[in-house]
């Protein structure tokens, strides 16, 4: 009897014991500072043109998200709280429609608390609408801002909800004019612009390029825009002629510019300069031309030469290029910087929301902004809109090189002097 009644007492005193210690964890639990409350799950949805035409402006995306989430595996620290961030990816497919309505998914179907409709402007506007509509926030870049604004109605209001980092159109037109006053000419340009968002806006008569183009001394000529993806070029090319054109100016994308060049070499219309936004800025791009790439020029929005260091890894541009380069095995592309960049500005604004499970909290931590990025500071309200923050863009060409077929040189610094030209701007060979 003696010995059971010490076992049941022995029982008591575990149970009592177990009881203190489940007491104890469960206050040492609520003490703040001593263990990492989980905050919950905040979800981010990215929209990019991963297939399509603008394919190659999407290409460093899905590598920029792989090393996100890798980052982010640990969830991120806000107000003594440990979130989780999913990372919803969607591919827009290089259609603004599909853009539209992934973003009314994501918003309305996934709950998004942040939206990121990463680049162009066909993918950008109408998932920015639906942000703006729904009352979501929205980061974007990679598109002049006036082509962010202005089809949009910004012009008239600010927005609510979308905000925007790039450089603008009159500093890219600044960047044309400085390539082309620096080679000889007789100064007459051909507008070419395609019937889409880019080419409305680059070709507009009162902000676009060519007022100013005019407005620098140089002669415009202007045919009628063309369609997106079409196989002939004639009807441009002959007015090209006609007047005397020894610089050709505008915007279009990849295959439109190889069949524009191919045709143009076909016709026997040999310009001095061609400077080309969109189209230009991708090795692959002027790879696929052959010889007749080499000396084509464009606007530059970012290269391993920034000095900028990434908030997020202390990486400067060289080391971001590099390791792209290593992991990829092909040449860096401009727009891997503006990938990483925007990721940049999506984390510091969660890590500094009140709340960034809540979308109005997000969204006034994303227009309190003030981080330096891989290119660049980016600051709103500072800038020519409210929602708007402006980056640095240089002139550059693509000129033969010894690691890559042609390397893209900085030829002109007439908006930012970060960096000096690493050469002169040649007339184009063409064989």
């Amino acid at each position: 009897m003696k010995t059971l009644l010490e076992g049941i007492n022995r029982m008591r005193l575990s149970r009592r014991t177990a009881l203190k210690t489940m007491g104890a964890a469960a206050a040492t639990l609520a003490m703040p500072g001593l263990v990492r409350a989980s905050g919950g799950t905040i979800k981010v949805g990215f929209i990019s043109p991963l297939t399509g035409p603008l394919s190659p402006f999407g290409e460093s995306d899905g590598y920029t998200v792989d090393i996100i989430k890798g980052l982010l595996a640990n969830g991120i620290q806000n107000n003594g709280k440990t979130y989780e961030v999913e990372i919803l990816v969607r591919d827009a497919q290089s259609d603004p429609n599909k853009s539209a309505e992934l973003a009314g998914e994501l918003i309305l179907n996934d709950n998004v608390q942040l939206l990121i409709p990463a680049s162009t402007t066909d993918v950008i506007n109408s998932a920015a609408d639906q942000a703006e509509l729904n009352g979501v926030p929205s980061i974007s870049s990679a598109a002049p801002w006036q082509a962010f604004v202005m089809p949009r109605g910004g012009d008239k209001k600010p927005f609510d909800w979308t905000y925007h980092f790039f450089w603008g159109l009159e500093d890219a037109l600044a960047t044309f004019v400085g390539l082309w006053q620096s080679v000889e000419t007789n100064k007459n340009v051909g507008m070419l612009f395609p019937r889409n968002a880019d080419g409305e806006t680059w070709g507009n008569r009162d902000y676009g390029l060519p007022p100013a183009v005019e407005k620098a001394g140089f002669k415009t000529i202007v045919p009628s825009m063309f369609q997106p993806r079409t196989n002939d070029f004639s009807a441009q090319i002959s007015e090209y002629k006609s007047g005397g054109c020894d610089i050709v100016g505008g915007i279009t994308y990849v295959s439109d510019l190889k069949t524009f060049i191919t045709q143009c070499s076909q016709q026997k219309f040999n310009p001095t300069v061609v400077t080309v936004a969109a189209a230009l800025l991708f090795p692959s791009g002027v790879e696929a031309m052959g010889p007749l790439g080499e000396g084509m020029s464009s606007e530059v929005w970012w290269t391993p030469a920034f000095p900028f260091k990434s908030s997020l890894t202390g990486e400067v541009s060289r080391d971001v290029a590099n390791a792209w380069e290593a992991k990829m095995k092909k040449q860096w592309i401009q727009p891997l910087g503006y990938a990483h960049a925007l990721w940049e500005v999506a984390i510091d604004t969660l890590k500094r929301a009140k709340d960034p499970m809540d979308r109005t909290s997000v969204r006034d931590a994303l227009k309190a902004t003030d981080l330096n990025t891989l290119v660049g500071p980016i600051k709103f309200g500072t800038g020519p809109h409210a929602n708007i923050c402006k980056t640095p863009i240089f002139g550059g060409q693509w000129m033969k090189s010894d690691k890559w077929m042609y390397d893209l040189k900085i030829v002109d610094n007439s908006v930012s002097k970060l960096i000096q030209p690493e050469a002169k701007l040649q007339p184009i060979k063409w064989s």
